[in-house]
């Protein structure tokens, strides 16, 4: 089964039948932490294309690039860039070089999160699909210096009972996701632990 396609079919019932799949993050070309030890960081920028479709349709699977609810109404790809950009420059951060000046971009590619009906009527179902790339460049010369076409940053999402008691906390998708982003690209960049991993769960 297509991970970007996976179709939930709401039962009768109003239940959810669907088949549990294996999502991940993921990345193959990182740099080394001895490439990245003098580096940093003086600039980032984050792209969402305007190209990235949107839906506000509340199903439990809508088939859109970017799916965020836990802002009001307004301009997706925006929003999405803000969420991106606190979690690529937290991640970032922790390079503690003080030498090569360099210029990370992003450019996001998905960011699937939940409707208001998946994390609401679910129980122990979902997942917050991300995928973006990332480019590091010498910030004078415009050298490309590191490079990753696909990381996929997915992330188990909170439903039901979890997702009450999780937003009791704090722990709200926003908080989550930027946290779980900037756990990524600062493993990427070799200034933290290696995150990769996956899981199985029914989602998309």
């Amino acid at each position: 089964m297509n991970r970007r396609t996976l179709i939930l079919g709401v039962l009768a019932a109003g239940g959810l039948s669907a088949c549990s799949q294996t999502w991940e993050t993921s990345y193959a070309n990182a740099p080394t932490a001895d490439q990245t030890a003098s580096w940093r960081v003086s600039k980032i920028d984050v792209v969402v294309p305007q190209s990235l479709t949107v839906t506000e349709a509340n199903t439990y699977a809508p088939e859109a690039d970017i799916v965020w609810r836990e802002e009001p109404l307004g301009d997706r790809h925006e929003q999405v860039r803000k969420i991106m950009h606190e979690a690529v420059s937290r991640g970032a951060s922790r390079l503690s070089g003080k030498g090569r000046g360099v210029h990370i971009k992003v450019t996001v590619n998905q960011f699937h999160a939940l409707t208001n009906k998946t994390r609401y009527t679910l129980e122990r179902s979902g997942v917050h699909n991300i995928d973006f790339s990332i480019r590091v460049l010498d910030r004078r010369t415009g050298e490309l210096l590191a490079a990753e076409e696909n990381i996929q940053a997915d992330l188990i999402a909170y439903t039901g009972a979890q997702a009450k008691e999780a937003i009791a906390m704090g722990q709200t998708q926003r908080v989550r996701i930027i946290n779980h982003v900037a756990s990524v690209v600062a493993g990427w960049l070799g200034a933290g632990p290696d995150v990769r991993n996956n899981f199985i769960r029914a989602g998309r």
